[in-house]
C-alpha cells in the first residue's frame, strides 16, 4: 500500500519559514519524481516544485528563490523549505510522486500565513 503522509504544515508569520516533509512508502523512493502542489480556497491545484531522481529541480516562478526542494533517498523522504513566507503561500500543500504522469499523492497539510 503505497503511503505520502505530509507534515510540518502550520501557522506563519509574513516573512517566516516553514519546512514541510512528505514520508513516502510502499513505493521504491529513488525511483520516483517528487512534487509538491498546493490549493487555497477558491482557486485550482497549482505546481509548486518538482525534484526527479537524479535530484534535478524545478520550482514554479512565483516561489523562486523563496522554497526549496529537496530530498532524502535514504529516509524516503522529500522536503519543501519555505523561506520568506507571503499571505498568498496560504494554502494546502500536498506531495505527489510519479514517472510519466503524477500517480501518488497524500492528503496535504495546511499552511496559514498572516500578514
Amino acid at each position: 500500500q503505497v503511503q505520502l503522509v505530509e507534515s510540518g504544515g502550520g501557522l506563519a508569520q509574513a516573512g517566516g519559514s516553514l519546512r514541510l516533509s512528505c514520508a513516502a512508502s510502499g513505493i521504491t523512493f529513488n525511483s520516483y519524481a517528487m512534487g509538491w502542489f498546493r490549493q487555497a480556497p477558491g482557486k485550482e491545484r497549482e505546481f509548486v516544485a518538482a525534484i526527479d531522481v537524479r535530484s534535478n529541480t524545478n520550482h514554479a516562478d512565483s516561489v523562486k528563490g523563496r522554497f526549496t526542494i529537496s530530498r532524502d533517498n535514504a529516509k524516503n523522504t522529500v522536503y519543501l523549505q519555505m523561506n520568506s513566507l507571503k499571505s498568498e503561500d496560504t494554502a494546502v500543500y500536498s506531495c505527489a510522486a510519479g514517472a510519466s504522469s503524477w500517480k501518488y499523492w497524500g492528503q496535504g497539510t495546511q499552511v496559514t500565513v498572516s500578514s
